[in-house]
């Protein structure tokens, strides 16, 4: 009676694996803050992507961890960048059969661990950044990502990204907007597994205050959600998922495309960590933990879960 009742169901379409793919390892690199989550080869990742789309996951997200890093980030944008040769790889690995997604920022690629050129008050420059964001889109394009997904939340970076995008031709590249994405404190796993620490001069430790949004707010982010969209975003994201339940909620209610959310790393690590001391049921929790984006409104969830969940809600390897 339940199952026939129910007003939100999760199903394996509903989810989007993120995946980290390395430069200049020989085999897959555990990440200790994610439990179950890796840097992958190229070749570990091809095989990780061909096992997720025999699952049914309809979607990954790339995230670049590249050997060496400078202050412009230069290899978000190189060819031969981790990212793009990874892009590269599945299309010849899965054709159509899975959504690529591509982060499109430059924080895992900067010396200073931000997501923009650093100016000369030491501040980050967002106009200056805009054109390296255009050139980012245009190589990830190219590499074969059907989406692009902007997460520097920089003002006027969708407006950027689709012009150069449709400038280049690639004018079927959607746009996913990471468009209420907040300075939480829940990202500190994902820095782990890319490597990223934020400076904030002088050998200070930094944080991204001035351009994320502030968690005390969510007026400010349906402001920044109807920009995105004017501006051209296919899809909107808000980040992190959990503790913002809310302003998922209202972005569903403010507009009509489709709507993401991401359960971030710190989400996906404290119910890992809670479930290790047998305090928790990890099946259960991860379960109803993304049942709740779900009926918040979220059309889709990225998630680390992604696969242990496809797992478990499908059966014989049956959608």
């Amino acid at each position: 009676m339940r199952r026939l009742v129910a007003e939100t169901r999760l199903t394996v379409d509903d989810l989007v694996a993120p995946l980290f793919v390395r430069e200049g390892i020989s085999e897959p690199a555990p990440i200790e803050s994610l439990p179950g989550v890796v840097q992958h080869t190229r070749e570990s990742l091809r095989r990780e992507v061909a096992e997720l789309a025999a699952l049914g996951v309809p979607g990954v997200i790339l995230f670049g961890v590249p050997a060496d890093k400078d202050d412009q980030g230069s290899g978000a944008w190189d060819p031969d960048g981790i990212v793009q040769l990874a892009l590269g790889d599945l299309r010849a690995e899965v054709g159509g059969d899975v959504v690529l997604m591509a982060d499109l920022c430059l924080d895992e690629y900067t010396s200073h661990g931000h997501c923009g050129l650093i100016g000369s008050n030491g501040d980050v420059d967002n106009d200056a950044t805009l054109e390296l964001y255009r050139r980012v889109a245009v190589a990830q394009a190219d590499a074969g990502a059907d989406v692009c997904a902007p997460s520097g939340m920089m003002d006027g970076q969708v407006g950027a990204i689709r012009g150069a995008l449709d400038g280049a031709g690639a004018t079927d590249v959607a746009i996913l907007a990471y468009a209420a994405k907040y300075a939480s404190s829940l990202y500190g796993p994902f820095r782990d597994a890319v490597g990223v620490e934020i400076s904030g001069g002088n050998g200070v430790a930094g944080d991204r205050r001035g351009y994320q949004q502030d968690w005390h707010n969510a007026r400010e982010s349906l402001v920044e959600v109807r920009a995105d969209v004017t501006e051209g975003a296919d899809m909107v994201m808000v980040k992190p998922a959990l503790s913002y339940l809310d302003v998922i909620a209202a972005t569903r209610e403010t507009v009509d495309v489709p709507l993401a959310a991401y359960h971030v790393s710190g989400e996906y690590a404290m119910v890992h960590a809670a479930a290790q001391r047998g305090w928790v049921d990890l099946d259960a929790v991860a379960l109803e933990q993304i049942s709740a984006i779900r009926r918040a409104g979220a059309d889709f969830v990225l998630t680390y879960f992604a696969r242990h969940l496809a797992e478990l809600l499908t059966v014989g390897g049956q959608r």
